[in-house]
């Protein structure tokens, strides 16, 4: 939900800022600026539209003078994406500019008050009565004003300011928005994700909420609220750089649907040791799991479809029961919550606002929170008690793949780790095991086994809608497979429970209606089949996810994906990824912006 980032050092701002914003613009891409600080000026420049149009306007930044900069990609939320409404926003006076991703609850009546003080609104924008605040209280000391002005503030924001008072510096804030702090060699700077980042340092600092940055060329100087320094640890990014390149992928979609087997074994591996499953990062003992009477699991989207896919398996294996909960449903239904629930988080970004509300709402009734996300450092990951990371690498594609499969993978691995907890596998592990390591292995098999997804691709691209059903897992499944559909496809896909066909659904079959039947658990494969015959007499066009050698459902469908036999308790992880792989090559033929859909950001850091 938009991307900042700043700079400030001896070289030239603008095309460092430029190419920040090109690495975070996967977080919003409706439109874009910069702020240059030269000598004692600030330079706005602002454009509709993508990264590209701001690279034109500016000669690639060398229209731009300056060293000091802050820049930000805009996801619309207050006000048309114009240029009147995109960051950054200046001070009437024209001291200060900031940038701004999150979003300011209560600025009606802050921009009412700012109004009638004299103040003059440019924009829609919830962000500019920021940007006034700070002129109001500035009296010659940047710290205070900034603190003065948040403190006004109710909502969520990371922030970068910069002021011709003081130049060379740059100011950096969060509250509950994702910000990071990348410090170099005679340059710092900050942004919403370390992507912007690795190409010029790999040493970063998380910034917390409520945490104030001041930064020059040669420091980095940290404060609070209260104005006292606050002394941070340096952290080291790992990853490979070209993890977030394209890789020589026409997409990033494409590229993180095939690093999925290597994902996924990052995620599996180190956690098998000597015949068991291992979180060396929880705290969850045996006498803690016999008390917890319930787990709650709750996430937005894709993560609320791996949790979907994890309660089947947690309940199976470690027979404690399991609900799975919209975070922003959750927050508001007075939830019957308390110390004897296990709340389960899932979040790529660990910036999802609702899942965040979710998550305070149900610590403060009591829950235990354990957390799954890939991001570290992020909000969820701070606020839970114990927190698992996805280790998936970064992922840039707007529609998430290896994300999602990687959050599956661990509450696979939560339910086996619980289960053997209370004693509840026995006999069970060494085969569930076994499966497990075997995973990364089926996935690329998955991938292999499909060529044919680009030619059906081409056949069903121009479908007005789309039908997904399933049942059980192969119904978590579902859901997943039209999400991705709906999100990079703009075509209409819903996916149903295949039982409930009969309640209503069956009523919007007709001739060459494409119904797409995931049918991989055997325990249940003949009702599935009965579906795709009910379908089938009414004129449905049936694509069925299967496996190879399944006859009767070979017999029954039009068209078919496969996937390898793998044991059904843990055989979503596989079964997504010729779903994925449809949604991508469908997207294509019909000329989809992939990696970037519209109207979609990564991380919804705003309700």
């Amino acid at each position: 939900m938009c991307g900042i980032v700043g700079f400030t050092g001896k070289q030239s701002a603008a095309p460092i800022l430029l190419d920040g914003l090109k690495k975070l613009e996967y977080r919003g891409y409706d439109s874009a600026g910069i702020a240059v600080m030269d000598q004692a000026q600030i330079e706005v420049v602002k454009v509709t539209g993508r990264i590209a149009n701001l690279c034109e306007k500016t000669k690639d930044g060398e229209a731009v003078p300056g060293t000091c900069g802050i820049g930000h990609t805009r996801w619309a939320t207050h006000g048309a994406p114009t240029e009147e409404n995109a960051h950054p926003h200046l001070s009437n006076d024209g001291r200060f500019a900031v940038v701004h991703n999150g979003i300011i609850e209560n600025y009606i009546a802050l921009r009412e008050e700012l109004i009638k003080d004299g103040y003059h609104f440019e924009s829609e924008t919830d962000t500019e009565v920021i940007v006034h605040l700070i002129e109001m209280y500035y009296e010659g000391d940047m710290r205070e004003a900034l603190i003065r002005a948040t403190n006004r503030l109710r909502g969520s924001y990371a922030l970068g300011v910069i002021c011709t008072e003081e130049p060379g510096k740059i100011y950096a804030v969060r509250e509950a928005s994702p910000l990071i702090l990348g410090v170099g060699v005679g340059e710092n700077f900050f942004a919403s994700d370390v992507t912007a980042l690795v190409n010029y340092t790999r040493n970063v600092i998380y910034l917390e909420d409520g945490e104030f940055a001041e930064l020059t060329e040669e420091s980095v100087r940290i404060f609070d609220v209260l104005g006292k320094t606050i002394d941070k640890k340096v952290t080291r990014i790992l990853w490979d750089v070209q993890a977030a390149e394209k890789g020589g992928y026409e997409h990033f979609m494409l590229k993180e649907i095939m690093e999925q087997p290597g994902a996924v074994k990052a995620t599996i591996a180190p956690r098998i040791r000597d015949g068991k499953v291992f979180f060396e990062e929880l705290n969850i003992t045996q006498d803690d799991l016999k008390k917890v009477r319930k787990i709650v699991i709750t996430a937005c989207g894709s993560a609320y479809y791996a949790g979907c896919s994890g309660k089947y398996v947690i309940e199976k294996l470690a027979r404690i029961p399991v609900e799975v909960e919209l975070a922003s449903e959750l927050r508001y239904s007075d939830p019957l919550i308390d110390e004897h629930t296990l709340l389960i988080v899932i979040s790529q970004s660990g910036e999802t606002a609702d899942t965040i509300a979710a998550m305070k709402e149900c610590k403060a009734r009591g829950a235990r929170t354990l957390a799954i996300v890939n991001v570290v450092g992020s909000t969820v990951a701070t606020l839970a008690d114990d927190t698992v990371y996805t280790w998936a690498g970064p992922e840039i594609a707007v529609a998430t793949t290896k994300g999602f499969t990687t959050q599956v993978a661990v509450l696979y691995l939560l339910a086996m780790h619980f289960a053997d907890k209370l004693g509840r596998l026995q006999e069970k592990e060494a085969h569930l095991l076994k499966v497990l390591e075997s995973l990364p292995r089926k996935i690329q098999q998955a991938i292999d086994m499909n060529a044919q997804i680009p030619e059906l691709a081409k056949k069903y691209h121009s479908s007005k809608s789309l039908f997904f059903i399933g049942r059980n897992t192969d119904y978590a499944i579902a859901l997943e497979g039209a999400l991705k559909m709906k999100e990079i496809s703009y075509l209409h896909a819903e996916s149903y429970a295949a039982g409930e066909l009969k309640h209503g659904t069956i009523a919007l079959i007709e001739d060459h209606q494409p119904v797409i039947a995931v049918c991989c658990n055997p325990s249940i494969m003949e009702k599935t089949l009965s579906n795709i015959v009910e379908v089938k007499s009414r004129g449905a066009e049936v694509l069925a996810l299967t496996f190879r050698n399944n006859q009767k459902i070979l017999s029954a469908a039009d068209d078919f994906l496969f996937i390898p036999e793998v044991d059904p308790v843990f055989s979503a992880v596989v079964e997504i990824i010729p779903l994925q792989l449809l949604a991508y090559y469908v997207a294509k033929e019909n000329g989809c912006d992939i990696d970037k859909p519209k109207n979609l950001a990564k991380s919804v850091t705003v309700e």
